[in-house]
């Protein structure tokens, strides 16, 4: 390939990459490795921690990650920067979520970590009410959510030294509400995982979003950003789409976002990312 066709592209994970119940779909594994085949550049652009990138999305095949939404970038096995929740940040949000009955986890990148009640909290959101429908917990037996099976249960001390963010379930606390508790402390966004609620929400450090880390990226790599791709569903990847020469917005994205983008592809269940790939010729039908 003449490196003046070679593109770089930031792929967003939940909405985008992975459905609902977890799993690529076979036509994004097929995009993925035929692009990279081609001789473009993907990364994962995410919101998730590095330990919650599972076997089944690594096997697929990417060149890196930007990942906690623009906290860390690692290119080729290479940490290139990594920034961290102050540990009087991560005190006074694990008292408050505990003093409120928020459930939530903190992502590092050698673990998620749940707090006392959200495991429980998730299964009745994602299969039902397992305690007492036989088809709910017959649902969660036969096919484990991957997210509920790679979480870390039983921690004593939460207040961890190595969180990326935060990510809670919604409560009965509004969504303004603790907003307005962690203002300057931490970004305070809707999360983009539909089972975790309308009023959930991730939690980052302050003017670190996926652009940011994108530039830092492309400095690194001294490519230009015409060279740049971004696909995504969720307004965290708002940033990104407008900051890439080109923006792909997924059929199931965000109003918001759908809005910004360049392009509209289908939705993840129905091979959007595949299509989005054929259109812009990263691969051929």
């Amino acid at each position: 390939m003449n490196n003046a066709d070679q593109r770089i592209v930031f792929i967003d994970v939940d909405g985008t990459l992975v459905t609902d119940d977890g799993y690529v779909p076979e036509s994004a594994q097929l995009a993925c490795k035929k692009a990279r085949e081609n001789g473009h550049i993907l990364l994962l652009c995410t919101g998730r921690s590095k330990a919650e990138i599972y076997d089944e999305i690594w096997d697929v095949g990417f060149d890196g990650i930007i990942g906690a939404g623009g906290g860390f970038v690692e290119y080729q096995g290479e940490m290139l920067y990594h920034k961290k929740v102050q540990p009087e940040d991560v005190q006074h949000m694990v008292r408050f979520f505990n003093e409120h009955g928020i459930d939530f986890y903190l992502e590092s990148n050698s673990a998620l970590y749940a707090s006392r009640n959200l495991r429980s909290h998730l299964e009745r959101r994602i299969y039902g009410d397992v305690d007492n429908d036989p088809v709910a917990r017959e649902k969660m037996e036969r096919s484990p959510h991957p997210f509920i099976t790679g979480l870390t249960y039983g921690e004593a001390d939460l207040c961890k030294d190595d969180v990326n963010k935060v990510c809670f379930l919604e409560s009965e606390v509004p969504f303004s509400r603790i907003k307005e508790e962690f203002q300057g402390k931490f970004e305070v966004i809707q999360c983009t995982v539909p089972a975790f609620g309308r009023d959930s929400g991730e939690m980052m450090i302050p003017g670190i979003h996926k652009a940011v880390a994108i530039e830092y990226l492309l400095e690194h790599l001294k490519m230009s950003r015409d060279t740049t791709i971004a696909i995504g569903d969720g307004m965290n990847d708002a940033e990104m789409l407008e900051f890439c020469a080109v923006g792909i917005a997924m059929g199931n994205a965000k109003p918001g976002l759908i809005g910004l983008a360049d392009h509209v592809t289908d939705s993840v269940e129905n091979d959007g990312l595949y299509k989005s790939f054929v259109h812009f010729g990263l691969v051929t039908e």
